[in-house]
């Protein structure tokens, strides 16, 4: 390390938790004034993708720090509360008391700690940092003015912002206050994530992952694309009690490499048989004594997606059959089968309670009683589709299901809304064939519902810009240039707002869609799709063959005539008799529930109305002139809530 003798600071080792690690494999790193080289010259890491000299901090006579990212892997900063800014080779970025630096994003973490005599030159109120690229030779003192002011002005546009949307919060209906669904309307239902951030009023029934994992689980199945091991421990410290665990994921080979290899755990990556897919199902199935849980969600198994996004889960627990049940089956427990047996994961041995040593596959799912579904599982999985499989994956899929339930009147030529994270390369001839298959359905006089004028919401650069994490959000919204600003797709945007639910800048990475008639739902989808030709399947060879490149998985919710009494449970102590599902035998007395949102006027305690908490409005705003869709690899220049600019 090329230094002076001064010492100005120290760089702490952290663990997942953002926690100093005490475990001593990684020392502290004393940072002086001058240039301080770090790499795997200075710490102990064996990890290659850890360069010799992988980043610079650079110490200032006037004691301020920069890193410099001297390697080729990009690094992360993070200051207060969680903002991140990423830094590719080249890139330097200024550094205060308290930020972290990931010399890997999401690995190897240092908390950079100023000593007191350093501190006490910073100005208290200065606590966001403009970047200081292509400014480095101004004057000192016309370099520190042009940060006061500008720190000074980005203060005052985000108070006023905080303001706005503080004002907009006492204007709404806060309708996600009143949503506490009852024990038995649960399952016919899904629920929001928390936020950290939010006001408390905003995380009314939401859930996080140590919600869901709970209680004796003897097996977990834990379905992703990114799962991040060390985080998930920290999050859910049961996991460490479940005897058998297979995590089915979508990571790179490199990835892979440094996953935590636990003595009873076992990592699968299902097959990709056609190029640039993806295994991009989120879902996870536990078996307890009493049953089997089954959760969808849309969150990634990392701290960012269930902490800082707005995201959905699903979840419902089925009992164990009858032993004279044990042929039944249902439209639900056909949907699991088929996708399950897709994934084929390597067969292992469990001991269960009174069932002794079996063989865990897909089949040993069909076990358990799913007659008290209300919902559909959606799935795609890789390949070329033909003949009666055509209608078992992807947008064929909900076509078939939706070609078989009857809708009311209001939804015909209702519109369409597609919402989600990430845009695939489309053209206008696919998009007709997908909004075919999501118009499909008659009404009550058994007339087809016809096509719907579909929207999509998707968030804008300002909602990126204002948002919790500012321009880092939009990492998590990864589409080009080239897909988002297509011609034809100006027709379709509209805006995400969600001040009901208070998530309007908490950035969606959930995906759902849906037809509506004002607050009112003919059907509604919670998934893992994008709205990519990969995700949903495109027809080919004559509308013969259905091509899917990757794995989903997503919740269909549907108008029924069901009535459940009671909702079994896993974890509480209920008993599979009270799980009670009848249909009125009397067919000219049916009703069908109403799927209805947040926002809608019916009243909640009528049994035959099962409230969504869609988190963005009905109808939706279509975009201004002055609106932008969000394209990751854009350059913006004006500066986030944050100071950054992007990228």
């Amino acid at each position: 390390m090329e230094t002076s003798s001064k010492k100005v600071g120290v760089l702490v080792p952290l663990n997942a938790n953002l926690e100093e690690d005490t475990s001593n494999s990684i020392p502290r790193v004393e940072i002086s004034k001058g240039i301080n080289l770090l790499g795997r010259d200075v710490i102990p890491i064996t990890d290659k993708r850890l360069s010799r000299k992988h980043v610079s901090v650079i110490v200032s006579a006037d004691d301020s720090a920069e890193v410099l990212v001297e390697g080729t892997n990009p690094v992360v900063i993070r200051s207060q509360d969680q903002r991140r800014k990423k830094l590719l080779s080249g890139q330097k970025l200024t550094i205060r008391d308290g930020d972290i630096i990931e010399l890997i994003p999401g690995h190897y973490l240092f908390k950079y700690k100023a000593l007191d005599d350093v501190r006490k030159k910073s100005s208290p109120n200065k606590q966001k940092r403009p970047l200081t690229e292509g400014v480095q030779d101004e004057p000192l003192t016309q370099k520190r003015s042009r940060q006061v002011s500008e720190d000074e002005a980005l203060a005052r546009r985000l108070q006023t912002e905080l303001n706005e949307d503080t004002q907009n919060t006492k204007n709404s209906a806060e309708a996600i206050r009143n949503f506490k669904p009852s024990e038995d309307k649960i399952p016919q239902t899904f629920r929001l994530m928390k936020v950290k951030g939010l006001q408390p009023w905003a995380n009314t029934s939401s859930v996080s992952i140590a919600d869901v994992i709970q209680g004796n689980v003897l097996i977990a199945v834990l379905s992703n694309y990114m799962v991040d091991i060390d985080w998930l421990m920290s999050a859910c410290p049961n996991l460490k009690n479940i005897p058998h665990v297979l995590v089915v994921h979508g990571e790179s080979d490199g990835r892979q490499a440094n996953m935590k290899k636990l003595g009873n755990w076992i990592f699968h990556k299902p097959s990709l048989p056609i190029a640039w897919g993806t295994h991009h199902s989120k879902a996870m199935f536990l078996v307890y004594p009493e049953g089997v849980r089954i959760i969808v969600h849309t969150a990634n198994l990392i701290y960012v997606d269930w902490n800082n996004k707005s995201q959905g889960l699903w979840m419902q627990d089925f009992p164990w059959k009858n032993q004279d049940c044990l042929n039944k089956g249902s439209g639900f427990e056909t949907d699991l089968i088929d996708y399950l047996s897709s994934l084929k994961w390597p067969e292992f041995s469990v001991k269960l309670p009174e069932l002794g040593s079996i063989s865990f596959n897909s089949s040993f799912f069909k076990r358990f009683d799913y007659s008290s579904a209300t919902v559909r599982l959606i799935g795609s999985v890789p390949g070329y589709h033909t003949g009666s499989n055509i209608k078992k994956w992807g947008h064929m899929k909900l076509r078939s299901i939706l070609q078989d339930c009857v809708f009311d009147k209001e939804f015909q030529n209702s519109p369409l809304i597609y919402q989600f994270s990430s845009l695939g390369s489309l053209d206008e001839k696919w998009m007709s064939e997908f909004a075919f298959s999501m118009s499909s359905g008659v009404s009550d006089d058994k007339k087809p519902l016809g096509l719907g004028e579909p929207l999509i919401v998707w968030p804008t650069v300002e909602d990126i810009r204002c948002s919790l994490e500012g321009y880092a959000a939009g990492s998590c919204v990864p589409s080009p240039q080239k897909n988002v600003e297509k011609p034809f797709l100006k027709k379709y945007w509209a805006k995400w707002k969600a001040t009901h639910t208070g998530r309007c800048r908490a950035i969606p990475h959930i995906k759902t869609f849906t037809r509506y008639n004002g607050q009112n739902l003919a059907w509604f989808l919670l998934t893992s799709a994008n709205l990519s030709k990969a995700a949903w399947g495109a027809l080919q060879k004559n509308n013969t063959q259905l091509m899917i490149r990757s794995y989903e998985l997503g919740v269909l919710f549907l108008p029924s005539s069901t009535i459940h009494a009671h909702a079994f449970s896993c974890t509480e102590n209920r008993t599979p008799s009270e799980n009670i599902h009848t249909s009125s035998s009397k067919t000219h007395e049916e009703k069908r529930t109403k799927l209805v949102t947040l926002s809608s006027l019916h009243t909640k305690k009528m049994s035959d109305v099962i409230t969504l908490p869609v988190p963005y409005e009905l109808p939706p705003q279509l975009y201004s002139s002055e609106d932008v869709p969000w394209s990751w690899d854009r350059q913006y220049k004006k500066r986030d809530v944050f100071g950054q600019v992007w990228p």
